[in-house]
Parts: structure tokens; C-alpha cells; sequence
């Protein structure tokens, strides 16, 4: 049997003037659609900024443009793969639509493969607040959300991304200053207190606690948490450890690994893989030979057998 092609397809969500075209345009720069492959480029509105007819002949970018959100349709959508057969599809959709009714529109042979939303910074609050589920749907199939137009001494934009992490957390937000710079220091609103006696770890910020951890080391290092967990024990590993952790999803099913961390314990031979645990324990660090700065560890204090937590999967 032998099986379709697949059609990989870049979405672009945001509202009318919030950098989609922008976005397109220097990824085009970079060179990422160089490679002489045929792009079907659907645009579903009008905005100041546009391709120019140069760049998309160069590109091999073949422009399509929808004016109605009626016109997402699986027939329109399999008559431009016929006609056009596009090696992939960029989609820049507008703002206003349901990205639900694009995705189901899709050809059989379509694969989302990255989502991309972008936002402008300076009107991010006024719609939040105006058209909170207009804007927040925009971040459903984001693996990248883009804050332009950013700003750090006017906004609050840890509370950006945090409300941006709250609809999905899976995805990466960057902010993009006015200058045209990329703040990387931008840290997310932490849902605990890392001076609590114990910080407790609920099952839905077990994602969160994971990436800060490792990105911030030195702020967990001798703090006490306390989380649920499943137990993995690696079949080569030597002493009294185990490995506590959750299955998370970075991107998609297909890339969903277990996230844990290696955890020192007497009474590890109690345990068994596939055990849910409550793990309290003390943050130190340890040294991996793929890694050259220290690693997140723990030293376990208590560990009790508990129930599975509601969601196994985990969503960065």
C-alpha cells in the first residue's frame, strides 16, 4: 500500500496588523523557503503590509486570498491542493475566524506541523478584555506565540505570558521589543511561592515547575517541593534513585516523552514502574555526561503511594 504524501502546513494567527506578514516575510529573508519547493499561500485578509509579487516568485509562494470565512471549506481547500499541489501551506489566517473550522477544513493529507501567533503588545489588554475568547482561541494551535511592539516599562508582560501559557502551554512566547530586539529574560508568573516552607506543586503546573526549574537552578537549589509523580526505574542505573516524573507533550502526540527528574531513595526497591507517588523532597543538583552546567536532582524526604492525577499528560 502506498501512502499520500504529506502536506505540511505553517499556520499564522493574530489579528489585523499584529506582524503575521512581518513574520512571513523574514522567514523569508532567512532563507527557510529557498529550497525551490512549490508554497501555497493562502492570505484571509487585507493588511497594510503585503508579499510583493517579486518575493513570492522567487519563493515559489503561489498566493491564494479568501475574503469570506464561509469560503473555508473542505471542497476549497482540496480543489487548491489539485490544482496547485503544493509541497506545503502557509496560512495566514485572519484573527476574527475560528481556527477550529480551518483545521477541520483540512485535506486528509494536510499535517499541521508549527503554529505561529502574533500579537501586538500594545492593544493585547483592550482585546483581552473586550474579546477575551476571540483572542485567547488564537493561541489553541500556537507552538510559538510572538509578542511584538513589546515594551518592559509600560507592561506587565510576565502577566502576558503567563495568559498566554494559561490557553496553551505547550507553546513558546517571545517578546519583541519596539527597537526590533528579542527579550530573552522575560520570566512567566510563577502559580507557587518559591519561599513557602514546602512549595506544592498542583498536577496542572507540573509543566511549568519542569521548564523553570532547569531554566532557574539556583532559585530551587535547597528548597523543599512536593509533587505527584509516576516512577521510572532506568534498567542500568546503579544506587538508591529513581526517576519521578509525568509524560509531557512538547509539540504533538507523536513527540510525548517522560519528563522527570532523578531522585534519591533509600527505600527505592519499594517501589515499582508505574507506581503514582508523592514525592517531598529537597532540590540539589547533579551532572549529567550529555550536559556540561549541573542538572536539577532531588533528595527525597518522603515518598507515598497515591492516585493517578486527573490529566496523565502534561502540556508545556
Amino acid at each position: 500500500m502506498i501512502r499520500k504524501r504529506e502536506v505540511l502546513v505553517y499556520l499564522l494567527t493574530g489579528f489585523l496588523e499584529s506582524g503575521k506578514t512581518s513574520f512571513i516575510r523574514e522567514v523569508i529573508r532567512e532563507g527557510q523557503f529557498a529550497d525551490g519547493k512549490a508554497t501555497l499561500y493562502i492570505r484571509c485578509e487585507e493588511g497594510i503590509e503585503e508579499l510583493d509579487d517579486a518575493t513570492m516568485t522567487d519563493n515559489r509562494f503561489i498566493l491564494r486570498v479568501v475574503e469570506e470565512e464561509e469560503e473555508i471549506t473542505p471542497e476549497y481547500l482540496k480543489k487548491c491542493e489539485e490544482y496547485i499541489k503544493p509541497d506545503r501551506v502557509v496560512i495566514e489566517y485572519n484573527g476574527t475566524w475560528d481556527p477550529d473550522r480551518l483545521i477541520e477544513a483540512f485535506p486528509e493529507s494536510w499535517m499541521l506541523v508549527e503554529g505561529i501567533a502574533t500579537v501586538d503588545s500594545t492593544t493585547f489588554e483592550q482585546y483581552l478584555s473586550n474579546m477575551k475568547q476571540m483572542m485567547t482561541r488564537q493561541f489553541a494551535y500556537a507552538d510559538l506565540i510572538v509578542f511584538n511592539r513589546s515594551d518592559r516599562e509600560s507592561m506587565n508582560l510576565a502577566a502576558y505570558k503567563r495568559k498566554a501559557r494559561a490557553v496553551n502551554r505547550r507553546s513558546q512566547v517571545i517578546f519583541e521589543m519596539k527597537d526590533g530586539s528579542v527579550d530573552p529574560n522575560i520570566r512567566e508568573e510563577l502559580p507557587y511561592s518559591l519561599d513557602d516552607e514546602v512549595i506544592e506543586i498542583t498536577d496542572e503546573d507540573y509543566g511549568i515547575w519542569y521548564l523553570d526549574c532547569y531554566e532557574h537552578l539556583d532559585s530551587y537549589l535547597g528548597k523543599v517541593v512536593r509533587f505527584k509523580g509516576y516512577v521510572y526505574k532506568p534498567r542500568h542505573g546503579k544506587g538508591k534513585f529513581f526517576v519521578a516524573g509525568r509524560r509531557c507533550m512538547t509539540c504533538c502526540e507523536a513527540d510525548i516523552q517522560f519528563y522527570g527528574f532523578p531522585c534519591a531513595y533509600e527505600e527505592e526497591g519499594k517501589l515499582k514502574d508505574r507506581d503514582v507517588v508523592m514525592v517531598t523532597a529537597e532540590v540539589m543538583t547533579t551532572k549529567r555526561p550529555d550536559v556540561d552546567e549541573p542538572v536539577p536532582a532531588l533528595l527525597a524526604r518522603e515518598v507515598e503511594k497515591t492516585e493517578p492525577p486527573a490529566e496523565e499528560i502534561v502540556f508545556f
